[in-house]
Order: structure tokens, then C-alpha cells, then sequence
């Protein structure tokens, strides 16, 4: 199961991840989310645990709890939408390769 968690602190790294969730569950990859200009985090990352079930109790359990000071967001990740539309030829400006005249 992948989970989302957000509003985290700029000092939590991947290891802080996997071990708050490792409490509940075996955790397949926990990755905190690096901005590519920069190199610092974004302030989210994704966990990801073996079961459906382990991945509940996580959720249920560390949904606004402190994680280095902060309050995180927990919950289960929702798929990848493209960053163009979902319409195929939706394209970046707007033409979709269709002519007007």
C-alpha cells in the first residue's frame, strides 16, 4: 500500500519515516520527497508497506501525530494523474494538434 504523508518538518529524512512506520507493519520504501532546483525537501513523502491492513493501522495511527515538531498528514496515496489534462492531444498549450483554419 503507498502512502501519502505531508506537513513535514524540513529535518525529517527517510530513516525518521521508517521508523515511525515500521511501528505498525513491514515497510517496503519510505522516501521523503527532495526538491530537484534545490536539493532541500518539499515537506512531503511517500511510505510504502507491504499489507493493505498494516497500511490502515498506520494510517489511523499516525494521522496528526508529531513528527519533529510538526503535525503530519497521513493518509493513502492517490495514483499519478498527468500534469496535462487526462484528455489524449490535451497538449501543454492548449492545441492538441487540432488547426483552427
Amino acid at each position: 500500500m503507498n502512502i501519502y504523508v505531508g506537513n513535514l518538518s524540513y529535518e525529517v529524512t527517510n530513516d525518521d519515516l521508517l521508523k515511525a512506520f515500521k511501528a505498525f507493519g513491514d515497510v517496503t520504501s519510505a522516501n521523503v520527497v527532495m526538491d530537484r532546483a534545490t536539493g532541500s525537501p518539499r515537506g512531503f513523502g511517500f511510505v510504502e508497506m507491504t499489507s493493505k491492513d498494516s497500511g490502515q493501522e498506520a494510517i489511523s495511527g499516525l494521522n496528526g501525530t508529531l513528527l519533529k515538531g510538526r503535525s503530519i498528514k497521513v493518509n493513502e496515496a492517490r495514483p499519478r494523474q498527468n500534469s496535462f489534462g487526462s484528455r489524449p492531444g490535451n497538449a501543454r498549450f492548449g492545441g492538441g494538434g487540432r488547426r483552427r483554419y
